[in-house]
């Protein structure tokens, strides 16, 4: 069976990729519901995610809420604010079919991304880890996708060369520090120009896709 794709492993982002970005939302929907501007909340969410070590697994969720209300002074509790968090990562059903396509042609798959514990609770949910041959978490590698050098981590890991590896993401500076060191990119913007990026480097397996 000829080759599927022109690279050997698709590495994917998580939120905003294989589902809805959940954080960025949940953290709107948190701000929205506590009457604070939501892209500033949003914003200070983030960075207090990497600035309290929990995205890089040095500290836990307790740690980050506190820091918000701290910085914020919201006062929902962690079981709120989880909820406002995990039920807006929504895995995208036509996202999903694409992977279970790749994976039956062949094709080495990876999750990418700068998450916490909770992706292992979202994959206890849904169970979309068994379509993968690997999952890079920072939480668990202590390593996020800021640190170009996880990129070369990683292919090291799925022994596969920079040139022989395509990497998808919706966040731009990530696309930047994967480029650098000679990765294929897609930057994520919606499914219409995923695709088609998509079809470039997998034209056989796009043109047989509904």
């Amino acid at each position: 069976m000829s080759k599927p794709c022109t690279v050997d492993a698709i590495l994917f982002d998580f939120g905003g990729v294989l589902a809805d970005e959940g954080f960025k939302n949940g953290l709107l929907a948190i701000a929205g519901r506590n009457g604070l501007e939501p892209e500033g909340f949003a914003r200070t969410g983030f960075e207090l995610v990497y600035d309290a070590g929990y995205v890089l697994g040095r500290s836990d969720e307790g740690t980050f809420w506190r820091a918000l209300r701290e910085k914020t002074h919201i006062s929902d509790t962690d079981d709120t604010l989880r909820n406002d968090i995990l039920s807006n990562f929504r895995l995208r059903p036509w996202m999903l079919d694409l992977v279970k396509k790749l994976k039956q042609n062949g094709m080495c798959l990876a999750i990418l991304s700068d998450q916490t514990n909770w992706l292992d609770e979202l994959n206890s949910r849904h169970g979309f880890f068994r379509w993968f041959d690997h999952v890079f978490n920072s939480y668990h590698l202590g390593k996020s996708k800021k640190d170009i050098s996880l990129f070369e981590d990683v292919l090291s890991q799925i022994a596969v060369q920079a040139g022989q590896a395509l990497f998808v993401d919706d966040h731009e500076s990530h696309i930047e520090r994967a480029k650098g060191i000679g990765l294929n990119t897609i930057l994520y913007l919606d499914r219409q120009s995923f695709e088609l990026d998509l079809a470039s480097f997998c034209p056989r397996l796009m043109s047989d896709s509904p």
